[in-house]
């Protein structure tokens, strides 16, 4: 644990003892994060499992924890045309579930608590733009976002529903959206139809087009990563929701906000690799958990969830 502990310590203020993932239980947890957000300036980092209640599934999480997809990599995706076609005969078919996806209560009560002043920063892992389309229009997207296409050749960013066009034209629907959505967007589809998929270049100079986002194996813009950092270091704390915290890009901000002795809070189903600097771990489904302490917070400003 950091060294600022908690409101009402691990064990939280009912005396009822910590989950077994050294989560808090819930009357002290939601206490904790009320009592974080009361006073405003939180900076919010999330990632897929607030998402998941607007049906796009997470890699670790309850949804993700039975899945063997493995995303491709920068590496894979620059060096062989096979996987840049086998990227975007998959991706392709489950891009409609992505751009038919709509942001969830969480999304919502994100917005509202940004509105009211409680959050000031919002920094997310999501690719899927559910912050933006929620009304949070300056959320950072620490990944990029699924919704837009990037020349490699040229520099040139296009829309993904343009591309989304091109390819229909050249290749139909390419197996549709039956088969289940990866949470990066993609589905499986046979190795037939994937060698014969065609796929569009650039418009501008015939280059190679990539997805506006950070694969695995590419490092996330310098200037992104400092403007994350001033946002922490602009907070009065962070709240995390909905992430494992698995891989550095995320979890270095988590990091920072400690170093700086500002607290960490964490909403998340299941351990991450923050916890150990956590002043508050929380494991309650997020939709229901930010919608109520969204509408407490905004009815009774100065008051807590008990009257």
């Amino acid at each position: 644990m950091s060294p600022h502990p908690g409101p009402e310590g691990p064990g939280g203020h009912d005396g009822s003892p910590p989950a077994a993932d050294g989560s808090a239980p819930p009357a002290a947890a939601l206490d904790g994060i009320r009592r974080l957000l009361e006073a405003g300036g939180v900076a919010v980092l999330s990632g897929a499992g607030l998402s998941t209640e607007s049906g796009i599934p997470d890699y670790r999480g309850v949804t993700g924890r039975s899945r063997r997809h493995t995303p491709m990599t920068y590496q894979e995706f620059t060096g062989s045309e096979a996987a840049r076609r086998r990227y975007w005969a998959r991706s392709h078919a489950g891009w409609r579930a992505i751009a038919e996806a709509r942001p969830n209560a969480g999304h919502r009560a994100v917005e509202r608590l940004r509105r009211t002043g409680r959050v000031s920063a919002v920094i997310t892992q999501n690719v899927d733009g559910l912050h933006r389309a929620a009304g949070t229009v300056d959320a950072v997207e620490l990944h990029g976002g699924l919704d837009r296409v990037v020349c490699l050749g040229c520099g040139r960013r296009s829309s993904r529903e343009e591309l989304d066009r091109r390819l229909h034209d050249l290749n139909g629907a390419a197996g549709g959206t039956d088969a289940r959505v990866n949470p990066d967007g993609d589905v499986e589809l046979p190795d037939a139809l994937v060698a014969s998929f065609r796929i569009a270049p650039c418009t501008a100079c015939g280059g190679i087009l990539k997805p506006d986002v950070v694969f695995f194996g590419e490092n996330v813009p310098g200037a992104r990563v400092q403007r994350c950092y001033d946002l922490v270091d602009g907070a009065r704390a962070l709240l995390v929701l909905g992430s494992s915290l698995a891989v550095l890009s995320g979890l270095r901000f988590v990091r920072h906000a400690a170093r700086g002795g500002k607290p960490v809070a964490i909403v998340n189903q299941g351990a991450t690799r923050g916890d150990e600097y956590a002043d508050l771990k929380v494991a309650l489904p997020l939709g229901a958990t930010l919608s109520a302490l969204a509408e407490r917070l905004d009815a009774r400003p100065d008051r807590g969830l008990d009257g």
